[in-house]
């Protein structure tokens, strides 16, 4: 048994430590992963926020013949483009108003080892002629100071822009995206490997369990179906703190759907339109030009033909925005959910 278990932490798409998903789509990542990391090669990792960026860089580092120098992380986008300029290529002493003394910058730190730059998408363009000029020649000059610096180091990108967008349109350099674009990955948004959500809340319970003391150690089926239906703009990390929420606020053993976000639930809330009244219009248009009349007897007929309609054309839309999820639709149409069960099956919307 134990040298199953060897052989499959060596297989190459095996999950990276730290990094929790089997979906294929990962998997693929990991393959990628464990291919460059072996090289001297420039990473591009993409992806929108919250989808592991970091863990990938950081994997990419432990795994390298680097992995015994120094691996120094840098966020672009948190920075002032005269802090970051300074940050990553250092500064002497009366370079600008402050800089009292010598200060290394993060790729001379980084010598020998990785740098991360994240967010490389937020440099301005004169900041990204030099960068270019680090990765192409591994020299640069500190800020006020005319002495080049050699270093070598590998670099790691990460961006959650669609960088050839942004040098199309002329926001980031194309010669840099080339450079950058040596090997991408490109990691997927939670929405697109909901397979692997349920292990992701079983990872979280244990890590915020064991933080707070607490031993929350079932998940309602209702509380997972919402989970793997909502579309998790945040990614991972979104999903990361509504579960250490849950297990905060539980009362219990047990993560239900109560402790759950309204937006997990109910989704999105509806943008508003004219639609329902227009659809009213337009179905009671549409009875009266097939001979219904609303003089005498037939008129309780003809208003109960009118909401009948109306209500079938308000659920099917309703189903439909809630990608045919009955809790969420329910939810939104402020009825319970063997109401709307049954009001499918009256109006043959596909309810079983």
């Amino acid at each position: 048994m134990g040298v199953q278990l060897n052989r499959n932490l060596a297989a190459p798409d095996a999950p990276l430590p730290g990094i929790i998903g089997d979906s294929e789509s990962m998997k693929a990542v990991y393959r990628t992963t464990r291919q460059v990391a072996k090289s001297r090669a420039v990473v591009l990792l993409l992806g929108e926020t919250g989808t592991g960026k970091e863990l990938i860089a950081g994997a990419i580092h432990n795994l390298s013949q680097r992995r015994n120098g120094p691996y120094v992380r840098v966020n672009c986008g948190a920075l002032a483009e005269n802090l970051l300029e300074s940050e990553l290529f250092g500064h002497v002493a009366g370079a600008f108003t402050g800089a009292v003394k010598n200060r290394t910058g993060r790729f001379e730190a980084a010598h020998t080892g990785t740098i991360f730059l994240d967010e490389i998408n937020s440099t301005s363009l004169t900041l990204q002629v030099k960068l270019l000029r680090v990765l192409q020649e591994q020299e640069f000059e500190r800020v006020g100071d005319t002495q080049t610096v050699r270093v070598d180091t590998r670099v790691v990108a990460a961006s959650n822009r669609d960088l050839a967008e942004e040098a199309e349109s002329g926001k980031f350099r194309e010669d840099l995206y080339y450079r950058l674009n040596v090997v991408p990955i490109v990691l997927p948004p939670l929405r697109k490997r909901r397979e692997d959500i349920p292990q992701l809340v079983g990872h979280f319970l244990n890590v915020y369990n064991e933080e707070n003391d607490r031993y929350v150690s079932h998940i309602d089926a209702t509380a997972m179906q919402a989970l793997q239906d909502y579309d998790w703009p945040g990614n991972v990390r979104e999903l990361q703190n509504y579960v250490e929420r849950c297990v905060v606020m539980a009362p219990g053993d047990e993560l239900t759907v109560d402790l759950l976000p309204e937006a997990v639930v109910l989704g999105p809330k509806p943008k508003a339109s004219p639609v329902r009244k227009v659809d009213l219009e337009t179905l009671t248009y549409e009875l009266v030009q097939q001979g219904l009349s609303t003089a005498g007897p037939q008129e309780d007929s003809m208003h109960s033909k009118i909401v009948n309609r109306v209500e079938r054309e308000l659920i099917s839309q309703v189903m439909t925005s809630c990608d045919n999820v009955q809790i969420k639709a329910a939810a939104r149409l402020g009825i319970n959910r063997n109401t709307l069960h049954k009001k499918l099956k009256e109006y043959d919307l596909g309810g079983e």
